[in-house]
């Protein structure tokens, strides 16, 4: 019987290890990453609900406006209801992600085009791990004025 104590407190262990190790990769945060805009394009306010963490917070261009998770929410919920946005497009590039802990920073660009013509925007994101699942903490994003 002490065996099997034994043995399911290291197979706890080791699951909680490896589910760990699944969220924080640099492949699983860039992919995750890439859900967070394919996400914005097309809202699916049950992805935001999951990914970002209670006190997440979204600084936008120059501070103009700032959400949180309510807000990311309950814009997802409109334009999901009413099959609106008025985003055609969001391409990133050049994405890097550091690791330290439970904590990735990811940063680049992406290309967002609601018409006349394209924005372009400098992001940096910081994804927690906790209890073997990677949430959205912050979000900053800034736009790059034409020419630079």
């Amino acid at each position: 019987m002490r065996h099997l104590i034994i043995l399911s407190a290291f197979l706890m262990m080791a699951f909680t290890v490896s589910a760990q190790q699944l969220c924080m990769t640099e492949a699983s945060i860039k992919a995750l990453d890439a859900q967070w805009e394919k996400n914005n394009l097309n809202p699916d306010p049950d992805f935001f609900k999951n990914i970002l963490a209670e006190d997440f917070v979204w600084v936008h261009n120059h501070a103009s406006m700032i959400d949180t998770k309510e807000a990311v929410v309950k814009r997802a919920e409109t334009q999901s209801a009413k099959s609106t946005s008025d985003t055609r497009s969001r391409t990133q590039s050049d994405v890097k992600v550091a690791i330290t802990g439970n904590s990735a920073i990811v940063t680049g660009f992406t290309l967002v085009d609601r018409g006349p013509t394209p924005t372009k925007y400098h992001f940096m994101r910081t994804y927690v791990e906790m209890e073997g699942k990677c949430l959205l903490t912050g979000n900053h994003t800034m736009a790059i004025p034409e020419g630079e």
